[in-house]
This record gives C-alpha cells, sequence and structure tokens, in this order.
C-alpha cells in the first residue's frame, strides 16, 4: 500500500507470519509462537509446506550453544530444526535440509538439496531417517569404505544413528557386524537388526579389553565406526593394539563424542599397529560426496525404508506442544518427530 504526502513516499510491506519453534537465546528451551515466512530471494531456493520434522542431538546441540555451528556472538530469534519433510507447490513430497529452520509451517531450502519420498513410504519415517542414514553412511561408505565380507565394529549402536548404521552395513556387504553399548535391552534388539556379537560397555575395562582382543583374533576387525569417542575408544585402541609385529589394516572413524570430546593416545599405539584414525561429518567431506549423499544414498535407502528392510523407532509431538517435547526423555535408539 502506497501513501505519499508533499514530502515522503512511504511502502508499507505487509509480512505473512506462521506458527514455528523459535529459540529467542541459546540454552533455552524453544517456544511456541508467531514467526515470519520465509520468502525466497534466489533462483535455487524454494519454499516448502512442512509436514514433520525430527529433533535430534544436532538441532539441541545447536540449540544450547555447544555445537561448532551456533552462532553465540550475533544471536538473534531463530527458528530450530536443520531439516525435515514437506510438500511443493504441486503436492511432491521431498525431505529437505533446510536454509532456515524446519520446525515451522513453512522453510526455506535447497532446490538441489530436496529428494523425493516414495509414495509408500510415510512422513515420520521419511523425516526421522536421513540424518541417522547421513550419519551412518557417509561413515560407512566414504570414509571407511567399508567393503563385502569386511568385519565392522560399531561403537556405541544404541543410539538412532548407530542402529541405522548396523543395518547399513549389513546392507553394504559386511561379513560380521560387531556393536557396543551401555543398554541390554538395546544391544538384544541389535542382533535382530541384523548385529552378529554384542559387547557390554558396563563390564570392568579389562574385561572389555579381553574380550575385544579375542573377537579380533578369531574375526580380524577392518573398521570401527565410533559414535562415543572419549575412554570407550580408548579401550578399543588398547585392544587393537598389536605387539611390535605385523597387524591387521585397520580404520577408526570417529562420527560422535556422546562419551567426551578427548581421549589420551599413546603413540606406541599407532607405531605398533597399521590403525588410521579419520573423522566423519560434513566438514570432513567434499562436495562432490554431499552431492552424492543427497542424490544417490538418501533415495537409495528411502527406497529400502518404504520395503521395510530399514527400521527406525519413532516418538511423535505436536509443533504446538514443543516445549514439553523439547525436554522429556526419549528411548534409547528412537527419534522424536514434530508432526507440523
Amino acid at each position: 500500500m502506497l501513501s505519499t504526502d508533499s514530502d515522503f513516499l512511504f511502502i508499507f510491506v505487509k509480512t505473512n507470519h506462521m506458527k514455528a519453534a523459535i529459540l529467542y537465546a541459546l540454552g533455552q528451551t524453544p517456544k511456541y509462537g508467531d514467526f515470519a515466512e520465509p520468502v525466497a530471494q534466489k533462483e535455487d531456493e524454494v519454499v516448502i509446506t512442512v509436514k514433520a520434522a525430527s529433533v535430534k542431538n544436532l538441532d539441541k546441540g545447536k540449540a544450547s550453544g555447544a555445537h561448532y555451528s551456533s552462532n553465540a556472538h550475533s544471536f538473534e530469534p531463530l527458528v530450530v530444526g536443520v531439516d525435515g519433510v514437506g510438500q511443493l507447490k504441486d503436492g511432491t513430497r521431498v525431505y529437505a535440509s533446510g536454509i532456515n529452520g524446519m520446525l515451522s509451517e513453512k522453510a526455506l531450502v535447497s532446490k538441489d538439496k530436496l529428494v523425493k519420498i516414495p509414495e509408500n513410504l510415510d512422513n515420520i519415517t521419511a523425516a526421522a531417517l536421513p540424518n541417522a542414514i547421513l550419519g551412518a553412511a557417509a561413515a560407512l561408505r566414504f570414509r571407511a569404505n567399508v567393503q563385502a565380507g569386511q568385519t565392522v565394529l560399531i561403537n556405541g549402536a544404541t543410539g538412532v544413528t548407530g542402529m541405522v548404521a548396523v543395518q547399513i552395513a549389513k546392507y553394504y556387504g559386511a561379513k560380521k557386524v560387531i556393536v557396543t553399548g551401555r543398554n541390554a535391552d538395546s544391544l538384544e534388539k541389535l542382533l535382530k537388526l541384523g548385529a552378529d556379537e554384542v559387547i557390554s560397555l558396563k563390564q570392568e575395562d579389562e574385561q572389555f579389553i579381553s574380550k575385544l582382543k579375542e573377537i579380533h583374533s578369531l574375526s580380524p576387525i577392518d573398521c570401527v565406526i565410533d559414535y562415543l569417542w572419549g575412554h570407550p575408544a580408548e579401550l578399543i585402541l588398547a585392544a587393537l593394539q598389536g605387539k611390535g609385529k605385523a597387524t591387521h589394516k585397520l580404520r577408526l572413524v570417529t562420527v560422535g563424542s556422546m562419551a567426551g570430546d578427548k581421549i589420551q593416545l599413546s603413540s606406541g599405539t599407532l607405531r605398533s599397529s597399521d590403525i588410521e584414525i579419520v573423522g566423519s561429518g560434513f566438514g570432513s567431506l567434499p562436495d562432490e560426496i554431499i552431492d552424492q549423499l543427497f542424490k544417490e544414498v538418501l533415495p537409495e535407502m528411502f527406497l529400502l525404508a518404504a520395503a521395510g528392510k530399514l527400521k527406525i523407532d519413532t516418538v511423535t509431538a505436536a509443533l504446538k506442544d514443543i516445549e514439553i517435547a523439547w525436554n522429556q526423555e526419549i528411548p534409547a535408539g528412537s527419534r522424536l518427530v514434530v508432526l507440523v
């Protein structure tokens, strides 16, 4: 609307608002409220109508300020949620990584980061799986370079991504998958998802090391996908350390640090063993691999899930209940999905 007088020209632009989960300060719980709808400003951007978005450790880490991508120095209120499922204007259902927050009625996304969802895959599963798929497949396929017939150890497999990693490792042809964790019920469940052997992290350190040495002597471990780091990683490295003779080549891929961000690592461990330690995260992957994850890996895994061959447990909540849902305790191995 235009308004004029002899000296000034005023232009009033109406701003549309939407319901969203809004973070007003780092470390606070997101609140349900009104937020300005996003508007596509570039050719490679599009606004989607959000149907479901998951809440993950990544989302909570960013909101708390603990994650390295949190912007503590110039923070302004924002919508939380890094990814989700929604519809394009033509009704096509897509998974997308958001340019802005995804726990909202509308979200701005990149056109080249859209993944079409198979007709027989529901919104809840489609929203819950991608972060776990990316965290598992990137580590297994591109950082560990897992080959058919190899033996894989997944450290901290009782979480959502670990459970998905077990299934993907088997899909990629792993001959044997060994898993570690503390939750006895979850470890038992992992056997049903494809794990061949479980090792409890609740036992004494020496028992753990002895058990892993025994397994390694019978089925040499080719790669370790580590979601814990900290003391459990120290135990694994101690168990796999050589004694001065030729050792089996092994790559340890660190994906998370749920048990601590630092470890003590002896130089002798690396000098006595053919162990390579690498990290897996978006910063460790070149752009062409990121593109491959979205254009090849996610569509392939969505089809696997649609066929009932890739499973994930979920807990759901409504967007209006985000304050309660954000802080509720979610069962081990389950993903919270917020319905919009």
